[in-house]
Protein backbone atom coordinates (compact mmCIF):
# COMPACT_ATOMS: atom_id res chain seq x y z
CA UNK A 1 0.00 0.00 0.00
CA UNK A 2 1.38 3.28 -1.23
CA UNK A 3 1.40 6.30 1.23
CA UNK A 4 -0.93 8.36 -0.68
CA UNK A 5 -3.25 5.43 -0.79
CA UNK A 6 -3.16 5.37 2.58
CA UNK A 7 -3.60 9.13 3.19
CA UNK A 8 -6.74 8.45 0.96
CA UNK A 9 -7.78 6.20 3.08
CA UNK A 10 -7.22 8.12 6.20
CA UNK A 11 -8.77 10.69 4.62
CA UNK A 12 -11.90 9.31 3.62
CA UNK A 13 -12.44 7.35 7.08
CA UNK A 14 -12.35 10.33 8.48
CA UNK A 15 -15.13 12.04 6.56
CA UNK A 16 -17.00 9.29 7.11
CA UNK A 17 -17.02 8.57 10.67
CA UNK A 18 -17.77 12.82 10.78
CA UNK A 19 -20.49 12.98 8.41
CA UNK A 20 -22.08 9.96 9.04
CA UNK A 21 -24.32 10.95 12.22
CA UNK A 22 -24.61 14.52 10.82
CA UNK A 23 -27.18 15.85 8.87
CA UNK A 24 -24.94 16.63 5.68
CA UNK A 25 -24.97 13.07 4.45
CA UNK A 26 -22.23 10.63 4.85
CA UNK A 27 -22.54 8.98 1.35
CA UNK A 28 -22.73 12.66 -0.29
CA UNK A 29 -19.58 13.75 1.21
CA UNK A 30 -18.11 10.44 0.54
CA UNK A 31 -19.01 10.65 -3.36
CA UNK A 32 -17.91 14.11 -4.11
CA UNK A 33 -14.06 13.65 -1.76
CA UNK A 34 -13.95 10.11 -3.53
CA UNK A 35 -14.29 12.09 -7.17
CA UNK A 36 -12.04 14.83 -6.13
CA UNK A 37 -8.96 12.86 -5.20
CA UNK A 38 -9.45 9.87 -7.27
CA UNK A 39 -10.38 7.09 -5.01
CA UNK A 40 -12.66 4.73 -7.15
CA UNK A 41 -15.96 3.58 -4.88
CA UNK A 42 -16.84 0.55 -7.14
CA UNK A 43 -12.97 -0.80 -7.18
CA UNK A 44 -12.75 -0.21 -3.64
CA UNK A 45 -16.42 -1.53 -2.46
CA UNK A 46 -14.99 -3.78 0.72
CA UNK A 47 -12.95 -0.60 1.73
CA UNK A 48 -16.27 1.67 1.79
CA UNK A 49 -17.94 -1.45 4.29
CA UNK A 50 -15.55 -1.68 6.23
CA UNK A 51 -15.35 2.35 7.21
CA UNK A 52 -18.98 2.43 7.39
CA UNK A 53 -19.03 -0.72 10.35
CA UNK A 54 -16.42 1.51 11.88
CA UNK A 55 -18.80 4.27 12.25
CA UNK A 56 -21.39 2.60 13.48
CA UNK A 57 -19.24 0.84 16.11
CA UNK A 58 -18.64 4.10 17.61
CA UNK A 59 -22.29 4.05 18.52
CA UNK A 60 -22.13 0.82 19.94
CA UNK A 61 -18.92 1.20 22.09
CA UNK A 62 -20.51 5.05 23.10
CA UNK A 63 -24.12 3.20 23.81
CA UNK A 64 -22.12 0.08 25.18
CA UNK A 65 -24.01 0.11 28.56
CA UNK A 66 -27.96 0.69 26.69
CA UNK A 67 -27.08 -2.28 24.65
CA UNK A 68 -25.76 -4.41 26.97
CA UNK A 69 -28.74 -3.63 29.44
CA UNK A 70 -31.22 -3.75 26.23
CA UNK A 71 -29.67 -7.33 25.14
CA UNK A 72 -30.19 -8.96 28.80
CA UNK A 73 -33.42 -7.57 29.92
CA UNK A 74 -35.05 -8.63 26.10
CA UNK A 75 -38.25 -9.93 27.67
CA UNK A 76 -37.99 -9.04 30.76
CA UNK A 77 -38.57 -5.18 31.07
CA UNK A 78 -41.12 -3.35 29.38
CA UNK A 79 -39.08 -0.11 28.06
CA UNK A 80 -36.26 -2.80 26.89
CA UNK A 81 -39.18 -4.63 24.81
CA UNK A 82 -40.05 -1.19 23.67
CA UNK A 83 -36.97 0.24 22.53
CA UNK A 84 -36.20 -3.37 20.42
CA UNK A 85 -40.28 -2.99 18.87
CA UNK A 86 -39.28 0.66 17.79
CA UNK A 87 -36.05 0.04 16.46
CA UNK A 88 -37.69 -2.82 14.20
CA UNK A 89 -40.74 -0.65 13.07
CA UNK A 90 -38.33 2.27 11.75
CA UNK A 91 -36.08 -0.14 10.40
CA UNK A 92 -38.35 -2.02 8.27
CA UNK A 93 -39.75 0.98 5.65
CA UNK A 94 -36.43 1.88 4.06
CA UNK A 95 -35.10 -1.65 4.42
CA UNK A 96 -37.87 -2.74 2.28
CA UNK A 97 -37.77 -0.22 -0.09
CA UNK A 98 -33.81 -0.04 -0.24
CA UNK A 99 -34.21 -4.09 -1.14
CA UNK A 100 -36.46 -3.16 -4.17
CA UNK A 101 -34.76 0.28 -5.25
CA UNK A 102 -31.13 0.62 -4.30
CA UNK A 103 -29.64 -0.82 -7.22
CA UNK A 104 -31.54 1.74 -9.77
CA UNK A 105 -30.68 4.57 -6.66
CA UNK A 106 -26.96 3.65 -7.00
CA UNK A 107 -26.96 3.99 -10.72
CA UNK A 108 -28.92 6.89 -11.19
CA UNK A 109 -28.31 9.32 -8.27
CA UNK A 110 -24.32 8.37 -7.00
CA UNK A 111 -22.61 11.22 -8.41
CA UNK A 112 -21.71 14.73 -7.32
CA UNK A 113 -24.28 16.95 -9.25
CA UNK A 114 -26.80 14.76 -7.64
CA UNK A 115 -25.53 14.84 -4.27
CA UNK A 116 -25.46 18.50 -4.45
CA UNK A 117 -29.26 19.35 -5.68
CA UNK A 118 -30.46 16.88 -2.51
CA UNK A 119 -28.00 18.97 -0.25
CA UNK A 120 -29.47 22.16 -0.91
CA UNK A 121 -33.04 21.15 -1.40
CA UNK A 122 -32.74 19.39 2.66
CA UNK A 123 -30.87 22.60 4.01
CA UNK A 124 -33.83 24.69 2.68
CA UNK A 125 -36.15 21.68 4.71
CA UNK A 126 -34.03 22.10 7.97
CA UNK A 127 -34.58 25.61 7.91
CA UNK A 128 -38.00 25.24 7.59
CA UNK A 129 -38.21 22.64 10.34
CA UNK A 130 -36.72 24.28 12.98
CA UNK A 131 -38.54 27.80 12.28
CA UNK A 132 -41.67 25.13 12.82
CA UNK A 133 -39.95 23.70 15.65
CA UNK A 134 -39.95 27.43 17.94
CA UNK A 135 -43.92 27.69 17.18
CA UNK A 136 -44.67 24.15 18.36
CA UNK A 137 -43.05 22.45 21.31
CA UNK A 138 -41.95 18.99 21.32
CA UNK A 139 -44.67 16.44 22.25
CA UNK A 140 -41.92 13.24 23.19
CA UNK A 141 -39.12 14.25 25.64
CA UNK A 142 -36.58 10.86 25.89
CA UNK A 143 -36.36 7.87 23.49
CA UNK A 144 -37.77 5.63 26.37
CA UNK A 145 -40.99 7.81 25.64
CA UNK A 146 -41.65 7.46 22.06
CA UNK A 147 -44.39 5.56 20.75
CA UNK A 148 -44.63 2.54 17.57
CA UNK A 149 -46.27 5.33 16.01
CA UNK A 150 -43.26 7.75 16.56
CA UNK A 151 -40.78 5.10 15.58
CA UNK A 152 -42.85 4.63 12.33
CA UNK A 153 -43.03 7.93 11.34
CA UNK A 154 -39.20 8.07 11.80
CA UNK A 155 -39.09 4.68 9.84
CA UNK A 156 -40.93 6.73 6.75
CA UNK A 157 -38.57 9.64 7.10
CA UNK A 158 -35.65 7.33 6.78
CA UNK A 159 -36.49 6.32 3.39
CA UNK A 160 -35.48 9.99 1.85
CA UNK A 161 -31.85 8.98 2.97
CA UNK A 162 -32.26 6.33 -0.02
CA UNK A 163 -31.00 9.96 -1.99
CA UNK A 164 -27.10 10.00 -1.77
CA UNK A 165 -27.14 13.60 -0.66
CA UNK A 166 -29.80 13.60 1.71
CA UNK A 167 -28.64 11.95 4.59
CA UNK A 168 -29.92 9.47 7.00
CA UNK A 169 -29.06 11.11 10.25
CA UNK A 170 -30.79 13.88 8.71
CA UNK A 171 -34.00 12.51 7.56
CA UNK A 172 -34.63 10.47 10.98
CA UNK A 173 -34.10 13.59 13.03
CA UNK A 174 -35.59 16.07 10.98
CA UNK A 175 -38.40 13.63 10.05
CA UNK A 176 -38.72 12.87 13.86
CA UNK A 177 -38.83 16.71 15.11
CA UNK A 178 -41.80 17.50 12.68
CA UNK A 179 -43.79 14.70 14.26
CA UNK A 180 -43.12 16.49 17.46
CA UNK A 181 -39.80 14.58 18.91
CA UNK A 182 -37.21 16.88 20.83
CA UNK A 183 -34.22 17.32 18.93
CA UNK A 184 -31.84 15.80 21.22
CA UNK A 185 -34.14 12.51 21.62
CA UNK A 186 -34.61 12.31 18.17
CA UNK A 187 -31.16 13.20 17.60
CA UNK A 188 -30.34 9.61 20.26
CA UNK A 189 -32.67 7.53 18.38
CA UNK A 190 -31.40 8.26 15.27
CA UNK A 191 -28.12 7.17 16.47
CA UNK A 192 -29.75 4.00 18.18
CA UNK A 193 -31.71 3.12 14.35
CA UNK A 194 -28.02 3.68 12.77
CA UNK A 195 -27.17 0.06 14.27
CA UNK A 196 -29.42 -2.11 12.56
CA UNK A 197 -29.75 0.03 9.09
CA UNK A 198 -26.16 0.40 8.58
CA UNK A 199 -25.31 -3.53 10.07
CA UNK A 200 -27.94 -4.96 7.31
CA UNK A 201 -26.43 -2.33 4.81
CA UNK A 202 -22.87 -3.78 5.77
CA UNK A 203 -24.23 -7.35 5.01
CA UNK A 204 -26.14 -6.81 2.25
CA UNK A 205 -23.08 -4.98 0.44
CA UNK A 206 -20.61 -8.04 1.92
CA UNK A 207 -22.96 -10.40 -0.38
CA UNK A 208 -23.07 -8.08 -3.12
CA UNK A 209 -18.74 -7.41 -3.04
CA UNK A 210 -17.64 -10.37 -1.25
CA UNK A 211 -15.43 -11.65 -4.57
CA UNK A 212 -13.60 -7.84 -4.76
CA UNK A 213 -11.90 -8.75 -1.62
CA UNK A 214 -8.08 -8.90 -1.67
CA UNK A 215 -5.75 -9.80 0.75
CA UNK A 216 -3.38 -6.81 -0.54
CA UNK A 217 -6.17 -4.25 0.65
CA UNK A 218 -6.40 -5.11 4.21
CA UNK A 219 -3.97 -2.43 5.28
CA UNK A 220 -6.59 -0.13 3.31
CA UNK A 221 -9.31 -1.41 5.39
CA UNK A 222 -7.80 -1.11 8.87
CA UNK A 223 -6.71 2.51 8.23
CA UNK A 224 -9.97 3.50 7.59
CA UNK A 225 -11.84 1.28 9.65
CA UNK A 226 -9.31 2.79 12.79
CA UNK A 227 -9.94 6.43 11.17
CA UNK A 228 -13.97 6.14 10.50
CA UNK A 229 -14.51 4.52 14.02
CA UNK A 230 -12.15 7.60 15.88
CA UNK A 231 -13.93 10.16 14.13
CA UNK A 232 -17.46 8.67 14.83
CA UNK A 233 -17.60 8.24 17.93
CA UNK A 234 -15.88 12.20 18.12
CA UNK A 235 -19.12 13.34 16.06
CA UNK A 236 -21.29 11.14 18.17
CA UNK A 237 -20.17 12.88 21.37
CA UNK A 238 -19.93 16.49 19.65
CA UNK A 239 -23.29 16.30 18.27
CA UNK A 240 -25.23 15.38 21.63
CA UNK A 241 -23.28 18.25 23.17
CA UNK A 242 -24.59 20.59 20.18
CA UNK A 243 -27.79 20.28 20.32
CA UNK A 244 -28.40 20.21 24.16
CA UNK A 245 -28.04 23.83 23.77
CA UNK A 246 -28.57 24.67 19.53
CA UNK A 247 -30.22 23.75 16.81
CA UNK A 248 -29.50 22.56 13.58
CA UNK A 249 -29.67 25.73 11.09
CA UNK A 250 -25.67 25.94 11.17
CA UNK A 251 -25.68 22.55 9.39
CA UNK A 252 -28.49 23.65 6.99
CA UNK A 253 -26.47 27.01 6.12
CA UNK A 254 -23.36 24.06 5.39
CA UNK A 255 -25.36 22.51 3.09
CA UNK A 256 -27.18 24.94 1.14
CA UNK A 257 -23.37 26.73 0.53
CA UNK A 258 -21.45 23.73 0.04
CA UNK A 259 -24.30 22.02 -2.69
CA UNK A 260 -24.42 25.74 -4.41
CA UNK A 261 -20.29 25.30 -4.48
CA UNK A 262 -20.46 22.26 -5.85
CA UNK A 263 -23.18 23.11 -8.48
CA UNK A 264 -21.12 26.31 -9.64
CA UNK A 265 -18.22 24.61 -10.22
CA UNK A 266 -20.15 21.88 -12.56
CA UNK A 267 -21.93 24.77 -14.18
CA UNK A 268 -18.82 27.17 -14.67
CA UNK A 269 -16.62 23.83 -16.21
CA UNK A 270 -14.15 24.10 -13.17
CA UNK A 271 -14.49 20.79 -12.00
CA UNK A 272 -15.43 17.97 -14.58
CA UNK A 273 -18.31 15.82 -11.79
Amino acid sequence: MSLLLAFKALFLGIIEGLTEFLPISSTGHLIVAGSLIGFDAESHAVFNIAIQLGAILAVVYEYRARFIHVATHIGKDRLSNRFVLNLAIAFIPAAAIGLLFNDFIEKMLFNPVSVAAALVVGGFLILWIEKRMQKQPARVQGVDNMRPKDALMVGVAQCFALIPGTSRSGSTIMGGMLWGIERKTATEFSFFLAVPMMVAATVYDVYKSWSLFQLHDLGLIAVGFVAAFVSGLFAVRSLLKFVSTRNYVPFAYYRIVFGLLILATWKLGWVAW
